[in-house]
């Protein structure tokens, strides 16, 4: 089993920043694809980034331009950048990681953005 670690939530202002990182351990294969999903109330899970063990990243077309995924395999982590935030990027984040079927998800993070 995999365990996640999110880190870095918080309360920002329209415009602001924040970093969201997620630390992975136990049982982890060296092909994998780790990433980033949020649900705001009342709405469904949905991806925002995601990037595979060798690199290659994939975004949510909200969120193109304004966050940047990025990981350390040596150390299992995978972090979040969020520039230009809005309101609508209110949600609670959760850190996910997957091996072919298998799937693990961190405890959620809240990012909460003020207008």
């Amino acid at each position: 089993q995999v365990q996640l670690v999110e880190s870095g939530g918080g309360l920002v202002q329209a415009g602001g920043s924040l970093r969201l990182s997620c630390a992975a351990s136990g049982s982890i294969f060296s092909i994998n694809v780790m990433g980033w999903y949020r649900q705001a109330p009342g709405k469904q899970r949905e991806l925002v980034a995601s990037i595979t063990s060798s690199g290659s990243t994939n975004y949510a077309d909200s969120v193109k331009g304004r966050f940047s995924i990025s990981r350390a395999n040596a150390k299992n982590t995978v972090d979040l950048q969020m520039i230009s935030l809005k309101p609508e990027d209110t949600a609670v984040y959760y850190c996910s990681y997957s091996s072919g079927t298998y799937r693990s998800w961190g405890q959620g993070t809240q990012v909460t953005v003020s207008s």
